[in-house]
């Protein structure tokens, strides 16, 4: 797929003409409210929106988060000049931004809030990035791309929203080229998760269940994907969390000028239930890559 195709499918989708489930609506409401693009623009450093692998406890998130793209894209080896990039759940773009500049690949960034996507549109042009990168506003459940189109398709902690995540993989595999990358995160229950105790976690996102690492192996395998590398980072789950809560009450007063209190209660709240779900066990964080034959 050329960069005129990606342009042309991209213009004839839009939130208005596409009916999404409850829970990607909900997860899209979500995002494009003041407060959550607040928040996130300025907890976690204005570029990512996922989770971090830490090299120490205080470390910023902006770099934590960073170190995670820098990891992933370490696994892939079809990044390249020309390369075609799909990353869903784009968010702020900043992954996108990374990959065009480092790898000089062409990459969609596909996401469902259009307050993040304007956010990463203006960026992109800032950075003198745009014409290497489209944003196209939309979910991840129905893609709007032909087969065989991309070379990588990438995600960072976004499936977990998804109402069926194996549709979302199916169209993950169905827009990958033959030898193509797939390569994802994703805050996960753990394999061996006693039923029922996730009801907080499940109750804060709107969501009534999560993936684990098991279901991902078995459905990328069913997709007929081969597994090259599964990368335990648990740990860092409950690291993140943890240092997200701590910025967040360090600058609670300068959040509050700007960030509805009720927001950042119900944020701490669910931080908190994150944090709890990693110490116990229960919960799972892991960088996937497999490959299309």
């Amino acid at each position: 797929m050329n960069h005129d195709d990606h342009e042309s499918a991209a213009s004839t989708t839009s939130p208005a003409t596409v009916a999404h489930p409850a829970p990607v609506e909900i997860a899209r409401d979500y995002y494009n409210s003041d407060d959550a693009d607040t928040f996130y623009a300025t907890v976690w450093g204005g570029e990512d929106l996922h989770l971090g692998i830490y090299e120490s406890p205080t470390e910023s998130i902006f770099d934590a988060s960073r170190r995670t793209v820098e990891r992933m894209a370490s696994r892939c080896g079809r990044l390249g000049p020309g390369a075609r990039v799909l990353d869903l759940g784009a968010g702020f773009g900043g992954t996108a931004r990374y990959l065009a500049r480092r790898f000089d690949c062409h990459v969609t960034a596909l996401n469902l809030s259009e307050k993040e996507n304007a956010r990463c549109r203006r960026m992109n042009a800032e950075q003198g990035l745009a014409d290497r990168i489209d944003v196209v506003d939309g979910s991840f459940q129905s893609l709007p791309f032909p087969d065989g189109g991309y070379d990588v398709v990438w995600s960072q902690d976004a499936l977990l929203h998804s109402p069926n995540r194996r549709q979302a993989l199916g169209e993950a595999v169905r827009v990958l080229a033959p030898g193509g990358e797939l390569v994802f995160t994703d805050p996960m229950q753990a394999d061996d998760c006693p039923a029922g105790v996730l009801g907080p976690i499940l109750e804060r996102i709107h969501l009534e269940t999560l993936g684990s690492p098991g279901y991902y192996r078995q459905v990328a395998d069913e997709l007929g994907l081969r597994e090259v590398s599964v990368e335990d980072q648990t740990p860092n789950l409950v690291r993140h969390y943890t240092r997200v809560l701590e910025v967040t009450a360090e600058r609670q007063e300068e959040l509050s000028r700007s960030i509805s209190t009720a927001y950042l209660d119900h944020m701490k709240t669910g931080l908190r239930r994150w944090i709890e779900g990693g110490r116990r066990g229960h919960l799972a964080w892991a960088i996937f890559h497999f490959r299309k034959s």
